[in-house]
């Protein structure tokens, strides 16, 4: 089996109007529940998270602000 070409590091963030967010975390929690790998493409890249993935909620509150980012980690092989 031929190796895997690897990617090049990123960090993308990308807003959504609400109702597409709600949407979104429908689907991931459809899949976290069924057990499923989650398909979703962000900023013109499609990424799959496989079922095992590590699940976190994170808070980090600096310089007047809060944010909550739910996780989803997994290695690749």
């Amino acid at each position: 089996m031929p190796a895997r070409k690897k990617r090049p590091e990123r960090d993308r963030e990308k807003e959504y109007p609400r109702r597409q967010f709600a949407d979104k975390l429908r689907r991931l929690a459809d899949c976290i529940e069924q057990g499923k790998r989650f398909r979703i493409q962000i900023a013109g890249e499609r990424i799959s998270v496989p079922p095992d993935a590590l699940l976190a909620i994170e808070h980090e509150r600096e310089d007047g602000g809060e944010e909550v980012e739910f996780q989803l980690k997994w290695t690749i092989s």
